[in-house]
């Protein structure tokens, strides 16, 4: 399948079926326009700004959208995986903060993978992941390079993945370059979901950023390059946005560069319809062998961060629960199962797609996650009517499932929630190195938790050591284990409940915990 190919030309009948189409686009995008905002909920009090929004915080059409697609919906990133299918080498621009590794096991981060698939070999990947993962409802072309860069390639796998398993949700990945070219190509390839990295829409802000694009064969630098670069992905969003894609907006933030002027990116995306906007760290270390890295370029800290992911918030849907995923990923976001799924591993296996049994399995997930609602809402019940301007920062070590099940000294992340009258508010991620190695705990790596932690008033686990429970309390972070396998919003709302109570009886005084000054050597997550 060529490139001309797959721009094709819409028969009679698909254009019927096209128009049929943007009609119920533009209802679908109206609702997402009155959407826009953040407004609390009705029944949870909880404001419905972002990947956070539920049932009940968004219009039904879209609900039904976005309700188990881990990247789209915070709340089903707890309980259903993705993976992306590495069929895309190739790349059309050049980034500083980018360096594509085709064989690498070893780095967690966009643009590497362990090894590259034919479109072939990625639809007997994702059934055998579909099979041995239920809960993996979406399946994302991320590169290595971009999905339009490689458009046969592409296209090609989208097919042949509607055909072999009709239920996985497609989204795909692009800078946005060649996207003009390819919207009515993802429409007719049922792509329900596109990603656009967008990082500017100042040319001489992009020229810092990009160092040269390649298009209608020929290559650009310079301010020249980013004008022609931010045109088109403003002019891809907006026809995406038409045609009723939901899309979400990735900008990698760049202190000094562009931290400042993402505010007018997110005005810019916002204005022309995207869904979701999803402001991320940048990833810069020499050992990468990037520009940014190699040059010194560093990456915004945890508050930072925060500070204009808070800005932005209530003009877009704010994405906080992004991992900067592998193009291989495979799992939960927060784990990677990909080694487990080998091409050659792959073809060993005895691979049969059973759509009844996914149905029958995502069925118990919902049924629980309605629990957990309810859960949550039963015990927001009880400290709604308080009135207490208190607000407090809480860590939660969990593997999924919207529970609080892991232990403090196995945990590689933890999910930070704000807690107030209005309930659990989750706000971000913390990456961290895990307390235990081999079995025992490394002293030094606890006082790098806490200073990673160390806005935080508690950390949530399902059990931790005497050692760690001790130089916590010492740090003035509560360590809380008696929630252990119980339901994160129910637990740390609990929690909030009897900390206001004791506050107000004056047993604790409250004090604000604020972060410091950036610290040599700090570290920023992956969130």
């Amino acid at each position: 399948m060529g490139v001309d190919a797959c721009r094709g030309v819409i028969s009679v009948v698909e254009r019927g079926k096209y128009i049929k189409a943007a009609v119920n686009s533009g209802k679908i995008m109206q609702s997402i326009t009155e959407h826009k905002g953040c407004r609390a909920s009705a029944k949870t009090g909880r404001a419905s700004c972002g990947s956070q929004a539920g049932r009940g915080d968004l219009p039904v059409e879209i609900w039904e959208r976005v309700k188990n697609h881990p990247c789209y919906s915070e709340d089903a990133h707890h309980h259903y995986a993705r993976m992306h299918v590495a069929v895309a080498p190739a790349c059309n621009i050049q980034c500083n903060y980018c360096n594509r590794k085709y064989d690498c096991a070893n780095e967690s981060r966009p643009g590497v993978v362990s090894e590259k698939l034919t479109p072939e070999q990625a639809v007997r990947k994702v059934i055998a992941v579909a099979t041995t993962i239920p809960q993996m409802t979406v399946l994302g072309i991320a590169g290595p390079g971009d999905a339009l860069a490689n458009p046969a390639k592409t296209f090609k796998t989208l097919a042949l993945v509607t055909e072999a398993a009709p239920d996985i949700k497609l989204c795909l990945s692009t800078n946005g370059l060649a996207l003009p070219d390819y919207v009515d190509t993802i429409v007719r390839a049922k792509v329900d979901h596109v990603t656009i990295t967008i990082n500017m829409v100042d040319p001489e802000i992009g020229a810092k950023i990009y160092p040269w694009i390649f298009f209608n064969h020929k290559r650009y630098t310079g301010i020249e390059a980013a004008r022609i670069l931010t045109n088109r992905q403003l002019q891809g969003l907006e026809m995406l946005s038409e045609r009723g894609i939901l899309c979400k907006i990735n900008s990698v933030m760049i202190p000094n560069i562009n931290d400042d002027h993402l505010v007018e990116v997110n005005k810019a995306v916002t204005s022309r319809g995207a869904f979701l906007h999803n402001i991320m760290p940048l990833i810069s270390v020499p050992e990468h062998g990037t520009a940014f890295g190699l040059n010194g370029q560093r990456g915004p800290t945890a508050q930072e961060l925060k500070t204009l992911q808070d800005a932005c918030e209530g003009k877009i849907n704010m994405m906080r629960h992004c991992r900067q995923c592998r193009a291989d990923a495979v799992g939960l976001l927060g784990e990677d199962r990909s080694a487990e799924f080998t091409n050659d591993q792959v073809m060993k296996m005895d691979v049969h797609y059973d759509l009844e049994m996914r149905k029958a399995y995502q069925k118990r997930v919902e049924n629980e996650r309605v629990s957990k609602v309810a859960a949550g809402q039963k015990e927001l019940a009880g400290v709604s009517g308080e009135m207490s301007a208190i607000t407090v920062l809480v860590a939660v070590a969990t593997k999924g499932s919207g529970l609080i099940n892991e232990h403090f000294g196995h945990a590689k992340e933890f999910q930070l929630y704000e807690l107030s009258t209005s309930g659990a508010k989750f706000v971000g991620l913390r990456r961290v190195e895990g307390y235990c190695q081999a079995g025992y705990g490394e002293e030094d790596r606890l006082s790098v938790i806490m200073r990673d932690i160390r806005d935080c008033h508690a950390v949530f686990v399902a059990k931790i050591g005497g050692c760690p429970k001790s130089g916590l309390i010492k740090a003035g972070i509560e360590p809380v284990d008696q929630f252990a396998y119980e339901y994160i919003e129910k637990s740390t709302i609990a929690w909030f409940r009897a900390y206001v109570g004791k506050v107000k009886r004056g047993e604790i005084q409250h004090v604000q915990r604020g972060v410091p000054p950036r610290w040599p050597g700090d570290r920023i997550s992956a969130a």
